[in-house]
């Protein structure tokens, strides 16, 4: 038989063409499925577990309604991420907030108002220095039992209590037409003594006793110890020195009087501070 010549140029297939073009159709015909899926065919059992990883997610992609209820756990929250305008209002409860939460510093200005205050919520410990002034006192509202000189009876003035002080001034004197002109005063304690009269002394300028201590570092807080009445002179003028000692006379529970005596005629004084303090 004559062999035909177009049989000459066409070579005869082998194992590896055969395998290439299986291969080829597959290929085409897989781009072909994909290529052929019908819009929204591919629902939550079409996708492997983990399929959908971050990156898959659009920017923006989850919103509130993909969220389920609770999801958003206080551990998913960063710091800061929850700002006052992110709060609903009446949403913070008291059981909400933590003990020790809520600081000074974490409270605005003006924010603490009377209606946020309990009743007897502010304690002498909260009241800072000098708050109390005479504007914030209601009328009437200083009673004698607020005083510390708290009176026994209405209008009737108390002692001195123990241990307390009274200060004042002294001037007594006058113009002597000779030696041995005297003048008098009188000194009333603006409290009482409850039992005897104190002891006196009389102390020449910058001289002082165990009982007598001074005019103190300013000049003006005569002392004594207590159950002692100290006269303090500042200035001595033309008085007889020997009867300086007779200055007080007339010494009570109640005061005390004065009797200066002129040295010579001219002008004559005993000038002054005194303190008595309680037994």
């Amino acid at each position: 038989m004559r062999r035909s010549s177009l049989s000459r140029f066409v070579p005869r297939p082998t194992y590896a063409n055969v395998i290439a073009t299986v291969a080829l159709f597959i290929a085409l015909g897989g781009v072909a499925v994909a290529a052929g899926l019908p819009k929204n065919s591919v629902g939550p059992n079409q996708l492997k577990r983990g399929a959908v990883t971050p990156a898959k997610i659009s920017k923006g992609a989850v919103t509130s309604g993909k969220l389920a209820p609770k999801a958003v756990t206080a551990g998913k929250l960063g710091a800061n991420a929850v700002l006052p305008g992110n709060l609903g209002n009446g949403v913070i409860s008291t059981s909400k907030i933590a003990s020790g939460a809520v600081i000074a510093s974490s409270i605005k200005n003006g924010v603490v108002t009377t209606n946020k205050l309990t009743n007897a919520n502010v304690t002498t410990p909260k009241l800072a220095e000098s708050a109390v002034t005479t504007a914030k006192l209601a009328e009437k509202s200083v009673t004698p039992a607020k005083l510390s000189f708290a009176t026994s009876t209405p209008g009737t003035v108390s002692t001195l209590a123990s241990g307390q002080t009274l200060r004042g001034v002294l001037d007594v004197g006058g113009s002597a037409s000779a030696g041995g002109a005297v003048g008098k005063g009188a000194v009333s304690y603006a409290l009482p003594l409850s039992g005897n009269p104190p002891t006196v002394s009389v102390l020449k300028k910058g001289e002082t006793n165990a009982n007598c201590g001074g005019l103190g570092p300013n000049g003006v807080t005569p002392a004594a110890t207590a159950g002692n009445l100290c006269i303090y002179l500042t200035e001595a003028t033309n008085l007889d020195e020997a009867e300086l000692s007779k200055l007080v006379e007339s010494n009570t529970r109640l005061g005390f009087g004065l009797s200066a005596k002129a040295k010579a005629a001219g002008e004559f004084a005993a000038i002054g501070q005194w303190a008595v303090t309680a037994p």
